[in-house]
């Protein structure tokens, strides 16, 4: 097994939920939730999180509005959709569930070989 490989599986896998509770806050600037990301020790890049949003976008969970910048042109910050706030609701209700199963299955390990710290 690669494990390089399965944690990029699973980085991929949570990130949208991740953005997706940064827009929970407040509305983003594409920069600002990188930079929110790298604070959380999940290094995303600009050429995965552009196409993110703009999926995201175009399944109606986001919207976006074009803001005036101090340092260039205007940019645009991110916003849930109402659709993107059930979808929020449903990511967290998953993520409880798949930490709960896993905790569970940690907790049963006997072998000592096998314990995770």
């Amino acid at each position: 097994m690669n494990n390089e490989n399965a944690k990029s599986q699973m980085r991929k896998g949570m990130l949208e939920y991740c953005v997706l509770l940064l827009l929970h806050r407040e509305a983003a600037y594409a920069s600002d939730i990188l930079l929110q990301l790298k604070k959380a020790e999940l290094l995303v890049v600009e050429g995965t999180l552009y196409p993110l949003l703009t999926r995201l976008k175009n399944d109606g969970l986001l919207n976006y509005e074009w803001r005036e910048s101090t340092q260039g042109p205007p940019r645009k910050y991110y916003n849930l959709t109402e659709l993107g706030m059930d979808a929020l609701k449903a990511m967290d209700e998953a993520w409880n569930g798949l930490t709960h199963t896993v905790e569970v299955l940690k907790s049963n390990i006997t072998d000592p070989k096998f314990l995770i710290v």
